[in-house]
């Protein structure tokens, strides 16, 4: 049977799927990681993954574990040629979320005078002008989905985003598939409805006459899981 957590990791993957043969970067924890490896392993084997570091791995090594084969080397300045010519899509984190996908991981509060200084904008700028992007957030809640950002980190639908693929909670999925680039309730994790999301999200999401329910997934996909997270590091990072 599967957990909230492994139906949210295969959510994650399938923002991969009909990626080809591009970086898959999973940044902020165990979850975009697994999803990445996990969409390598079944249904987008051209993929690329990487240690988290510098190497291109040939292999797909469980979480924890170093690659036993390295493809490649990729430096610093390696990794910028493939965020400016598109050749990366990344699934970010972020601790605030409008409802054209600008995100912000810079500050809390007026830019002049934060009440609490975060990562700063990073690589956020790029990657979402150039690059497929995608989101994982853990909590879904109204302090997070907010109405307006306090800094804006990564573009939205609304400034120019190159294209945001999907945005994954412990909740929902949600995508901008709408006329204006808004955000969309795509679907709903087994056992919440819509009025939970509704409820956790601090703007008005565009919701379809009939909201499906997120896939649960397939016996394969939990056996390779289970390979990739033998502790289950995912279920301490997805809350039900």
């Amino acid at each position: 049977m599967s957990s909230r957590a492994d139906v949210c990791v295969v959510a994650c993957a399938e923002a991969f799927r009909g990626d080809g043969e591009i970086l898959a970067a999973g940044i902020g924890g165990a979850v975009t990681v697994l999803g990445a490896r996990l969409a390598r392993l079944t249904f987008e084997p051209d993929l690329l993954t990487n240690d988290g570091v510098c190497l291109l791995t040939g292999d797909v090594p469980a979480l924890g574990r170093a690659a036993e084969v390295v493809e490649g080397w990729l430096p610093f300045r390696e990794h910028l040629w493939l965020v400016l010519n598109g050749r990366r899509h990344v699934m970010l984190g972020a601790s605030q979320i409008d409802r054209y996908g600008n995100t912000n991981i810079s500050c809390i509060g007026d830019w002049a005078r934060p009440k609490t200084q975060l990562l700063g904008v990073r690589g956020a700028p790029g990657n979402t002008r150039c690059d497929p992007t995608s989101y994982w957030i853990p909590r879904h809640s109204p302090r997070v989905f907010v109405p307006k950002v306090d800094m804006v980190s990564g573009l939205g639908t609304d400034r120019g985003a190159f294209e945001l693929r999907r945005v994954v909670t412990n909740l929902a999925v949600l995508d901008f598939r709408t006329p204006d680039g808004s955000m969309r309730l795509a679907s709903v994790h087994p056992g919440v409805t819509v009025d939970d999301v509704v409820a956790a999200t601090g703007f008005d999401l565009v919701i379809d006459a009939d909201v499906p329910v997120t896939r649960e997934p397939e016996p394969e996909e939990l056996r390779v899981l289970d390979l990739l997270d033998p502790s289950r590091s995912r279920d301490r990072e997805a809350a039900a």
